[in-house]
Order: structure tokens, then sequence, then C-alpha cells
């Protein structure tokens, strides 16, 4: 079965840069999550069960920022919905921004700017770097997504720190398991449909549970795209910590049926007087064939 999650049309605007005065990280981190559907959950790690807990959770610095990677681009749109008809599992993704120096306060007006690969493993705007394993040209996929663009973008934290994304579950390159990029900015302002301005507090990934992740890629169109998945243990960049470490809550929409789609949360600690270069720590291994120079 295949899970189609398709956007209304967005119309592509000429990259604009954020402003990209930094300095080095510190300070920064990524702490336990609260949900930002109806109910706050708590996870293990490995594990996607949750249960309820008070939404008074305690707030801690628990994680440095990781690797940007080679594949980020300026100039994303603010936007829910980032998908542009990519077809894959449905993946609400919900995000709470608090302030770590501040008894964990939420950030109001804060901008999370997120940035994945499609099922096939292809990120726009490098859709000729090969993923690794078997798979198909990124261009075989028929979709009417803008290459430069698609699952890529923006939302402000609203009163309660709270952003969310409308995208899909992605895919998965070598040598990396699957993840979503991150980033955490502030004091800066939304102008010609992106984000503008302001400093970069926060950059990180954000990872899915083996299990859920691999029954995921037995689905079309994820099948078509065969070879050797790296697993959570094995990840160059993923230290083993669990939600401390970016592991998302993620609840089914339908148990028997992952096709249906997920929610998943997670809470974002950040120091909003720090910045953050990108440069990050854990690695990321030698990027696909085609990509720029860097890490994964």
């Amino acid at each position: 079965m295949t899970g189609n999650h398709k956007s209304t049309s967005i119309t592509r605007r000429h990259a604009l840069a954020v402003s990209g005065g930094t300095v080095a990280a510190g300070g920064l981190a990524l702490t336990g999550y609260q949900s930002a559907f109806a109910d706050t959950t708590t996870q293990t790690a490995g594990s996607t069960s949750s249960t309820a807990t008070s939404t008074g959770a305690a707030c801690m610095q628990l994680m440095s920022s990781v690797t940007e990677g080679p594949y980020y681009l300026d100039g994303a749109l603010v936007r829910k919905d980032i998908t542009e008809g990519k077809s894959g599992v449905p993946l609400t993704l919900s995000l709470t921004v608090v302030d770590a120096t501040d008894g964990c306060t939420p950030v109001k007006g804060a901008a999370v700017e997120i940035w994945h690969c499609d099922a096939w493993g292809y990120y726009s705007g490098y859709t000729t770097a090969s993923p690794g394993g078997s798979v198909p040209a990124e261009s075989e996929e028929g979709d009417s997504a803008d290459d430069n663009t698609y699952l890529r973008g923006y939302q402000i934290a609203n009163a309660h720190g709270v952003v969310k994304f409308e995208t899909i579950f992605p895919g998965w390159y070598i040598p990396r398991t699957c993840h979503i990029h991150v980033k955490v900015h502030t004091g800066g302002q939304k102008e010609d449909g992106t984000y503008e301005g302001g400093k970069v507090n926060y950059t990180g990934q954000l990872f899915f549970d083996d299990d859920t992740a691999e029954a995921n890629f037995a689905l079309e169109p994820y099948a078509k795209h065969t070879g050797t998945y790296t697993k959570l243990a094995d990840d160059m960049v993923y230290d083993g910590g669990g939600a401390s470490s970016g592991l998302l809550t993620l609840k089914a929409v339908h148990k028997k049926d992952p096709s249906k789609g997920y929610k998943g949360s997670l809470t974002l600690s950040i120091d909003p007087d720090a910045e953050n270069t990108g440069a990050g720590s854990g690695g990321g291994g030698t990027p696909p064939s085609d990509a720029p120079t860097g890490t994964a």
C-alpha cells in the first residue's frame, strides 16, 4: 500500500540567504520531549510506546548541536505542508521550542526549519546525488515537486512555542539512518515568503526507531530503493540517547496500517542568546556520489 500525501501548489521564489553571522556553538541543547498533540507522552530509546505524563515535565539540557550536513539550502519557504506532491507515508511533525535558560518557557516567534530526503533518498537541490544501493533516478518518480524546494520549509512558533509540519516519512541513503534535519532561528522575520535575518540557535537531527522505519520501507514507493539500510545503533550521528538525542515520539494514525501515517513530536530546548555555525558534532560520513563536500 502507498500513503500518498499531496500538498497545494507552491509558487517557487528566488532563494534569499538567511543572515550568515555566526560564532562557535555553545550551550545549545536538545532536551527531553513533550507531545504537542492532545496528550503528552514519554518514550524510552528505541521504543514507540507512549504513556501519559504531566505537561509540566522538567526541562533539562541534554544534547549539543550536531552537523547540518551538505544538503542545506538557504531560502526555504515558510509553510506548513512541505511535500509538494512527493509520495510517501504521511508524517505530521510537531516540535515545541522552549528556553532552557528561563525555566523552559515557550519561545514564541522562533522559526523552526526542517529539511529531509524523499522516499528514495534524494534531497531537493541535489537530485543527481545517488542515495546508494539500487534505486530509480529521482526524475522517475513522476511527481509535481519543484526539484529545488521539496521537503524543505519553515514554521513560526505560536505562543506555546509549537510548530507543525505536514510532510512524509523520510527515506534513507548510504551511510545514514533515517533522519530529518532541523534548525531553530530567532530574531528574524518572515519576508518575501521565507525567513530573513536573526541567528541560528540550534542545529540538530531528528530520528526514527528502526522497527517503524523498516515497516515503512517495505511499502511503496520506499520499496523501490533496495540495499543496506543503516540502523540507529550503527549511525555515526545518533548517539543512542533516545529522545534526548533526537529520537522522535511516534504515534501511528492506524496501528494496523502504517501507510495511513504517523504523528511525531519532540521538544527542543535552546538558549536564545547563543549562536550556532551548523558545523556541530557527530561526523556524518562521506556523502553519496555527486553530493557537495561535507558530512551527511
